[in-house]
């Protein structure tokens, strides 16, 4: 089982929250960089909610 797997399991059910984490996160990246490397961040982000699966905006299925 690779981190990935073991993060999302950890996540599930828990998207939004881990979303709402990523973009907080690039903010900090941003603010400490003083925004010079935002496309790179965005992108980043992007990426990281589409494997973890915080970008659905539908709730979970219980």
């Amino acid at each position: 089982m690779t981190v990935m797997d073991k993060l999302k399991q950890m996540l599930k059910g828990h998207e939004n929250k881990a979303g709402q984490g990523i973009d907080k996160a690039g903010d900090f990246v941003d603010d400490r960089t003083q925004s010079k490397y935002s496309s790179q961040v965005d992108t980043a982000q992007d990426k990281l909610r589409g494997q973890l699966g915080s970008d659905r905006q539908d709730p979970p299925q219980s």
